[in-house]
């Protein structure tokens, strides 16, 4: 893939953009224990500067969208923005969230560095215009049944808007039957034409979404090979969820990557990244 993207997007203190270092957008699906956000979050951080990676840390107060009733959700909005407030200062990382209706967007913006739409409210107006005059760069996940082609339109809501600070657009996987997701390349390819930033979530597309009586399962196997894969394609950033014990977290562990394995794949990840990018300048 050539260098068309165009325009960078700062969160923070990173920048993500075609001519900047690979970047991630990493943490658990779900705020938990602090002892768990907080190990999570100094293992990073650690890692993010040893490797030379730009870290914008993610978990989201709270997961609207769940397979069942009685799933796991989070600890709410206000106790949420709380502890990721504390992990921002502590660290000294970026932090990023997911927003579900417009009332959260201003208070949200307060703490965060940047709104994340999940991929299920991709197409909703209000929200995005919401997100958008936040003044906050936005990451947002194109919806499993959406083509690429339509994010154009996702970009075309937010840019008009005077406080439009920058969009990411990332790749989830797309619907492919019952139980399941797949993940196109070219959308990828697509995406960078736009001219904004792509980040690949290697995590969610593993998702086998409501696969297990009430619960989606995964296959967390596959998420090296699928990134690495993103990256060769040429993608700005790397989304990817991880915990300290992904078989003990209490949302989406089936894909989450174990956090004692982040440093091989992100080294992995960020020398491929440097290879391409040495050979695009020869």
């Amino acid at each position: 893939m050539t260098e068309t993207s165009t325009n960078t997007v700062t969160i923070g203190t990173v920048k993500i953009g075609a001519r900047e270092p690979l970047a991630v957008i990493a943490g658990p699906c779900v705020i938990e224990s602090m002892d768990v956000m907080r190990k999570t979050a100094e293992t990073l951080s650690a890692l993010a500067r040893d490797l030379g990676i730009g870290l914008v840390f993610k978990s989201s107060f709270d997961k609207a969208n769940r397979s069942s009733g009685g799933s796991f959700r989070g600890p709410g909005f206000d106790e949420g923005l709380e502890v990721l407030s504390r992990l921002k200062k502590e660290f000294d990382i970026p932090i990023i969230s997911d927003v579900h209706e417009t009332w959260q967007v201003e208070k949200a913006s307060q703490v965060l560095d940047a709104l994340q739409i999940p991929a299920f409210l991709a197409r909703q107006t209000d929200l995005l215009i919401a997100a958008s005059d936040s003044g906050l760069p936005l990451n947002v996940k194109k919806g499993q049944f959406m083509a690429p082609q339509d994010m154009a339109l996702v970009i075309e809501k937010v840019s008009s808007r005077p406080n439009f600070k920058g969009i990411c657009l990332c790749e989830r996987g797309t619907t492919f039957g019952y139980h399941n997701l797949v993940v196109d390349m070219r959308s990828l390819a697509i995406m960078r034409d736009m001219g904004w930033p792509v980040v690949f979530d290697a995590t969610h597309s593993v998702q086998l979404p409501s696969a297990g009586q009430g619960r989606s399962g995964g296959e967390r196997r596959f998420i090296p090979t699928l990134a690495r894969a993103a990256v060769a394609v040429g993608v700005d950033a790397i989304f990817m969820e991880t915990h300290p014990q992904p078989e003990k977290a209490l949302c989406d562990g089936p894909n989450q990557w174990p956090l004692d394995q982040v440093k091989e794949l992100w080294t992995n990840l960020r020398d491929l990244h440097l290879y391409l990018k040495n050979k695009e300048r020869i």
